[in-house]
């Protein structure tokens, strides 16, 4: 029997380096995918039905959240977001690992609904990193980089509610670090609780009365 996947959520501060860790995962190994969310946005050009999104209208989707079909979800300015259970469920037991790049709300919606998923924290080595990588790219003014630090600040309180954390000094380290570690929790006991229920069966099955 091959082994089973692991839902790995990876969250991080805004300018950690999430996206380019994830790609460099995908590029690296071949046993991980990505998760592909459900929306009740309009598609946008170029996006593929069943590869960007599964996209749907907004009576689907609230079925699907009333038939317990997705795994987390949220709302974004009036459009539904949410990771379809099926998908990930038929990958995992495809032998892949599902990566899903989450912020914590919908990484704690996880761990309460699918125990054994992996939960990796992305952060800079310093704040003062994360600010310059932020001011870096060129592209946000002050205040939207205030902003992004100020939710940095509070987003830092959560961060013991995840497994692993992984710091993305250079890339390359912090995709070997997160690989890893989800390579080691193949053989965590949380992943690994059918062997466990088989072989404990099967030792009471076996065991002898005393006195027998």
């Amino acid at each position: 029997m091959g082994k089973e996947g692991i839902l790995v959520v990876i969250s991080g501060f805004a300018g950690a380096g999430k996206g380019t860790v994830v790609r460099g995962l995908m590029e690296k190994y071949d046993d991980y995918v990505l998760s592909v969310s459900m929306t009740t946005r309009a598609p946008r050009p170029g996006e593929i039905d069943g590869v960007s999104y599964f996209f749907v209208d907004k009576k689907k989707f609230e079925d699907t959240i009333d038939a317990g079909g997705l795994l987390e979800y949220a709302n974004y300015c009036g459009n539904y977001y949410g990771t379809p259970r099926d998908y990930v469920e038929k990958q995992l037991k495809a032998g892949k690992n599902v990566i899903l790049e989450i912020e914590i709300q919908g990484a704690m919606q996880i761990r309460r609904i699918h125990p054994a998923a992996l939960l990796l924290f992305i952060t800079p080595p310093s704040a003062e990193t994360l600010k310059a990588r932020l001011e870096g790219r060129g592209t946000e003014t002050a205040e939207v980089i205030k902003k992004r630090m100020d939710r940095s600040a509070a987003e830092a309180e959560e961060m013991e509610k995840y497994d692993y954390i992984i710091v993305n000094d250079t890339v390359e380290q912090a995709v070997s670090d997160a690989h890893a570690v989800i390579e080691a929790a193949h053989a965590s006991p949380r992943c690994n609780a059918e062997l466990i229920r088989r072989i404990r069966e099967d030792l009471r099955r076996m065991a002898v009365p005393e006195g027998g």
